[in-house]
């Protein structure tokens, strides 16, 4: 049976409450994850997605439930200023989304839920990395992403998407998947008049405005990462014909609701949530490089990337802040690598220079021996590409640690990580 019409709250609270149950009686869960990194684009498309979908599940659907799980431990949540800020906007708090710290211990997660009980989405990547690849990479059965192809996910997926297509945001393609379904379950709700008689979680009579507030409250969810990734619909390099045709869409929704058309204002929701975004002072230096980090193996090494939404600078100066030693940046950065037992690591900064000019740098280290070739490849092969300046006098990059390491500003500031992910991964094969 689909999930009856109603907020995304009391649809994040039932499916924790179903997610116990399945777990502890054995029964079958489909899961929606974004990537490792959590960042807002994937925390959100799972949430959507599964939203939209459990109110309108394939005939044949493994479980009518969709269940949102954000890829992240519950109190890494507070590591992501831009999804607190956000989450208000649909009525929800942290506790209400669905984490790792729902699912079994990752040491015995297969014995206490079997594979075979489960199916996989995945939204905003398209290979599952980690413990979770490991259990149930053969699980997968649909995806929703803008990254680059990486074949592992089957060419079949059934009544489920498998749509890659370059975008700014996933949050555009996973707009316009579930648009023909969204607006079926909205209007069939005005229409019907099923939701009279009730009350939702604000104490609101369940009329037709309640089914916009609903629509509105999703719609804000969806549109904030589509204009983070974007900036605001204004970088050229990034921005295609499925996010303005999805923000279109998305503020029509929010515009539709009489209680969130009042103070709506794109612009300042934008610099609402981009300025949360940016606002990491509170933070440690180890807890902004694992804010928005991403890890892959390939062929035997370990990567791993930072993406750090202030300069190199400013991470030097919070590393002096909190650590001793002649180099603390350098020792943080070596241990932080250490920890996740890495072979290369990079921290990519963006970040508004005191002129509002939009910059980009790059730190790569390659920590082992056996890394130092790939690293080399990599600056032979990107360095014209991604336009790389090196900045090496500046940063004082040669005087601590072992291995090689490079830094460098990146003048090609619309390579992301989405990017230069990839050209490093391409070097280790």
């Amino acid at each position: 049976m689909a999930f009856p019409r109603n907020s995304i709250r009391n649809f994040l609270v039932h499916a924790k409450s179903a997610l116990r149950t399945a777990i502890s009686e054995n029964q079958k869960v489909t899961f929606v994850v974004g990537n490792e990194s959590a960042d807002l684009d994937s925390l959100v498309c799972g949430i959507v997605y599964a939203y939209i979908r459990s109110q309108k599940p394939p005939a044949n659907a493994f479980t009518p439930l969709y269940i949102p799980l954000s890829n992240i431990p519950a109190a890494d949540v507070q590591l992501r200023p831009e999804l607190l800020a956000l989450l208000p906007h649909a009525n929800l708090q942290p506790s209400h989304l669905v984490t790792l710290d729902d699912l079994p211990p990752l040491d015995r997660i297969g014995e206490e839920l079997r594979r075979e009980n489960t199916k996989w989405i995945l939204v905003d990547h398209n290979a599952l990395q980690g413990t979770l690849g490991k259990v149930y990479g053969e699980r997968v059965s649909g995806v929703i992403d803008h990254h680059d192809e990486e074949n592992k996910v089957p060419k079949e997926t059934g009544d489920e998407p498998r749509i890659i297509t370059k975008t700014g945001s996933c949050a555009s393609l996973v707009t316009d998947y579930c648009r023909p379904s969204w607006d079926t379950i909205s209007s069939g709700a005005l229409s019907s008049g099923a939701a009279h008689g009730q009350a939702d979680d604000q104490g609101i009579a369940n009329d037709a405005s309640q089914v916009k507030l609903w629509d509105a409250q999703a719609a804000k969810l969806a549109l904030a990462p589509l204009l983070i990734d974007t900036n605001n619909l204004t970088a050229k390099k990034k921005t295609t014909d499925h996010d303005l045709e999805a923000a279109a869409y998305l503020g029509a929704k929010i515009m539709l609701c009489p209680k969130t058309s009042i103070d709506f204002d794109k612009d300042k929701f934008f610099a609402e949530i981009d300025g949360a975004k940016r606002d990491i002072g509170r933070l440690t230096l180890s807890e902004i490089l694992r804010k928005d980090y991403k890890q892959w193996e390939e062929n035997g090494f370990k990567l791993g990337i930072s993406s750090v939404v202030k300069s190199l600078e400013f991470l030097q100066d919070k590393a002096k802040q909190e650590e001793s030693g002649d180099q603390p940046f350098f020792e943080a950065v070596e241990r932080f690598a250490k920890e996740r037992s890495l072979d290369m690591y990079a921290t990519m900064t963006a970040y508004p220079s005191p002129e509002g000019e939009f910059r980009r740098q790059l730190f790569l280290w390659a920590l082992s021996d056996r890394a130092m070739g790939p690293a080399e490849r990599f600056v032979a092969s990107a360095s014209k590409d991604l336009d790389l300046e090196e900045l090496e006098e500046q940063m004082h990059v040669t005087e601590s640690g072992n291995g090689w390491k490079k830094v460098w500003r990146q003048k090609n500031v619309g390579a992301s990580r989405k990017q230069v992910g990839p050209l490093l991964r391409q070097n280790m094969r």
